[in-house]
């Protein structure tokens, strides 16, 4: 069993959006890449940004980040084209040098 539950991830993601405003979450997509790109952020050297992190795996400490509110997703047009080209470039060279956890 996943924890925390899909709804319990994307109702503390959007905890902060105001009454009548989009949320920025309205899909199980939208947090699995989200979870996904903090944990490629994490594998890059980025420090983890919660407590007891050590010894977990990078998507783990990345689902516990978002649930615990210490990291927030940006609404799409929000994101940098710059931001996303780095992330995929760097991802790719850890798959062609085999450095990707299985």
């Amino acid at each position: 069993m996943l924890h925390p539950s899909y709804t319990d991830l994307i109702e503390a993601v959007n905890s902060n959006v105001e009454p009548g405003e989009q949320p920025v979450v309205q899909s199980r997509y939208s947090i699995v890449i989200a979870a996904a790109k903090r944990a490629r952020q994490i594998i890059g050297g980025a420090e983890p940004l919660v407590y007891g992190a050590a010894g977990k795996k990078p998507l783990s400490t990345a689902v516990q980040e978002l649930y615990e509110q210490k990291v927030t997703i940006l609404p799409e047009e929000e994101e940098t084209e710059e931001e996303n080209a780095a992330i995929d470039a760097e991802f790719s060279e850890e798959i062609s040098e085999g450095k990707t956890e299985e």
